[in-house]
Order: C-alpha cells, then sequence, then structure tokens
C-alpha cells in the first residue's frame, strides 16, 4: 500500500459513497446522493491510496451547531491499517464545536466510546414489511402542504432546520410523501416513501400519535403492494414498537444512536415513527 491522503470528495463522487454504503447491505435510496449534497457540499471526504479512493465518510454540517456523520466504510482490502480512524479525524475537522451525531453498529459501540468521542443515546431498528392496502382519507400530497410549515415542523423533530434538504426530499423523482392536517390545517404528521436498490425506505415518519403515524403510513404503503418497505424505528418510542409489532414486520437490524456529547440532545422521540436517513439523520 502506497502514500494516503484524505481529502473533499467532489459532488460527483458522492455517488460512490453512497454506492458503498449500498454494497454494505444499508440500502441507501436511489436519489440519495442528490439530496444529501444539497446539505453541504463540502461535508464528504474520502482517503485514496494506490491511485483510488480506498475509504469514505460525510460530515455534515446543517447549520453553526450541528452535524451528521456518516457512510463510513473502508475498502475491505485496505482495512486494519488505521486507515478509518485517520479519516474519521478528518473528516471530523469540518464540524469543528458543532455537536455531531451518527447511527452506528452497535456491536461497536465501546470503540465508538472509547477512541471516537461518542457517547450513545439510545437505539433505532430497521422493520421491514409488505406493501398493500387502500389510501385512507384526509391525507394531502406534502408538495400541497406550505412549505415553510413543513419546514417548522420538520425542525420540531431534527436537531436543525434542513430547508434545503426537504426541498429536494419531496420533490425528488421516486419520493412520495403524504401529510395529515389537524381541523386548523396544521400538520399532524408526515412521511415520505423512497426507492431503494431493495424495495423502498419510509423516512421521514412524523406523526403527533401512533393513529396518524399509521395513517401516513398507510397511505404510503398503499401504492406499492406486493412490494418491501422499511422503516427505521427509534426504540424508545414505544408506539413505534407497538406499531410494527402488531403489523407483524420483521426486525432486521439495530444501529447505535451516538452524539458527540454526553447531554441529552432533546428531539420527541415519542413523534418519531420513522428516521428519515441512517446517513444524514
Amino acid at each position: 500500500m502506497g502514500d494516503v491522503r484524505f481529502r473533499t470528495m467532489t459532488k460527483e463522487e458522492v455517488s460512490i459513497a453512497v454506492s458503498w454504503a449500498a454494497r454494505e447491505g444499508w440500502n441507501p435510496g436511489l436519489a440519495d446522493a442528490a439530496c444529501f449534497s444539497t446539505v453541504d457540499p463540502d461535508g464528504f471526504f474520502c482517503a485514496e491510496a494506490d491511485g483510488k479512493i480506498v475509504g469514505t465518510v460525510s460530515v455534515v454540517n446543517y447549520d453553526d451547531r450541528f452535524s451528521f456523520y456518516g457512510f463510513f466504510v473502508v475498502d475491505p482490502a485496505y482495512r486494519a491499517h488505521g486507515i478509518g480512524m485517520q479519516l474519521y479525524r478528518y473528516a471530523m475537522q469540518h464540524a469543528g464545536t458543532r455537536v455531531v451525531g451518527c447511527d452506528g453498529v452497535v456491536a461497536m459501540v465501546a470503540n465508538y466510546e472509547k477512541s471516537g468521542g461518542l457517547f450513545l443515546h439510545y437505539n433505532n431498528a430497521r422493520y421491514e414489511g409488505v406493501g398493500g392496502g387502500t389510501m385512507p382519507a384526509r391525507l394531502v400530497p406534502v408538495g400541497d402542504v406550505d412549505f415553510m410549515d413543513l419546514v417548522s415542523y420538520d425542525a420540531a423533530h431534527f436537531p436543525a432546520r434542513r430547508e434545503k434538504f426537504l426541498r429536494c426530499w419531496i420533490g425528488q423523482k421516486g419520493h412520495y410523501g403524504l401529510a395529515q392536517l389537524d381541523s386548523d390545517g396544521k400538520i399532524a404528521g408526515y412521511g415520505v416513501r423512497r426507492v431503494c436498490p431493495t424495495g423502498h425506505k419510509i423516512g421521514p415518519l412524523f406523526a403527533r400519535d401512533r393513529a396518524t403515524a399509521e395513517r401516513i403510513l398507510d397511505g404510503l404503503v398503499a401504492g406499492i403492494p406486493g412490494e418491501q418497505f422499511y422503516l427505521d424505528i427509534p426504540v424508545p418510542n414505544v408506539a413505534a414498537g407497538a406499531l410494527v409489532q402488531d403489523r407483524k414486520m420483521t426486525p432486521v437490524f439495530f444501529t447505535a444512536r451516538l452524539y458527540t456529547t454526553p447531554d441529552l440532545v432533546t428531539l420527541p422521540l415519542d413523534e418519531i415513527f420513522g428516521v428519515t436517513s441512517f446517513e444524514l439523520g
């Protein structure tokens, strides 16, 4: 192995990180690269050796307070040489003093805490189901909702406002979103379905209660009869756990949600029925 160098990836190279994530079995959405790069074009990094990219990682800054870390993959042929930790430390400089979150491998939590300066907050779980059913009444296409109202509602369930990301996320080809409005026209919940290499992912799915979340989920999966879909839930959300169990959805794997602070990152987990993305939070 020759010298290793670390650098920022180009916008065109972000698709490499997404394809490697797919190769690892993480099943990212087909259009994820396009939307992810709108958040922070300079937030994707790579390690190069022997004239090729051998590692990828992202540290995406949402604002001046919060960043999210993901797409951490080292080519199997270049593992066990310390490249991963060097790449991690190189990329984390991009976050500066921001709080950084990530979804990591549960078995690696002790290593994350010891070497990466991360602290375990809770676990997430991916569940698999099969689409079908009928479209419930009183749901509206998410594109018909006042966009700034949507941004504000979303920001109440995420550590940062993500206007650029949402504009791409709800408008991207292959993405389908629905919202529930209450009698005053306020958002009671919304969700987005996107196409993946295997089936579809539902994310985010935010709702004020289980009944609202389930109605939106029913609407999202009604259009994909017989096809697989995946929902990533925060394990502390008891209602979300009951929802996937009552629907006889199958657990696929768990992740560990970690942050670079031991202090509580306040989110209404009881209203988060589907994580947007394990790669970007």
